[in-house]
Formats: C-alpha cells, structure tokens, sequence
C-alpha cells in the first residue's frame, strides 16, 4: 500500500505565502507524475499544478507565475510553494501522484486565504 501524508496547511493572509509538502511511504518502487489538485467550497477538483519525473512542470493559468511545484525524488516527496495568495486560493489542497498505472490521492490540507 501507498500512503500520502500532506502538511503545511494554514491560515495566511493575502499576498503570504505559504509552502505545502506531501511524502510518500509504503509499496513504492518508483514515483511517475506527482501533482497537486484544490477543491473549493461547491467547486469541482482541479489541477493545480504538475511535475513529471523529469522535472518538467504544468500550472494552471490561475497559479502560474505564483506558485511553484517540486520534488525531491530521493525523499519520495513534493512541494508546492505557494505566493501572493489571494482569496480565491482558499481550498482544501490534495497532492496525488502515480505509480505504474495507479494513482493514489493524499487526505487533503486546508488553505484559507483571509484578512
């Protein structure tokens, strides 16, 4: 089994910034696409932002230029570091990522963007 266990979740206010980590543990041989997704209040799941491998990386129009997607391989570990945090950034953010064919998703962390 695969298990995901995301941190760095809060309360900031607009313009902060704030840096979300997910690891990796269990039944892992090798780590593909990792990625992070946000849900809103009455919203649909969406990509927030992706990275292969490789290190190549895809943002979603809303995040690019402010938040900046990693990965350290050898800690089976990705980070999203998040920038200019606006109110509309307020969403329980997942990481996910794929093992073969399978894809796993973490238990969520909350960010509340909020004066």
């Amino acid at each position: 089994q695969v298990q995901l266990v995301e941190s760095g979740g809060g309360l900031v206010q607009p313009g902060g910034s704030l840096r979300l980590s997910c690891a990796a543990s269990g039944s892992i041989f090798s780590i593909n696409d990792m990625g992070w997704y946000r849900q809103a209040p009455g919203n649909q799941r969406e990509l927030v932002a992706t990275i292969s491998v490789s290190g190549r990386t895809n943002y979603a129009d809303s995040v690019a230029g402010r938040f900046t997607i990693s990965r350290d391989n050898a800690k089976n570990t990705v980070y999203l570091q998040m920038n200019s945090l606006k109110n509309e950034d307020t969403a329980v953010y997942y990481c996910k990522v794929q093992i073969f064919r399978y894809y796993y998703w973490g238990q969520g962390t909350q960010v509340t963007v909020s004066s």
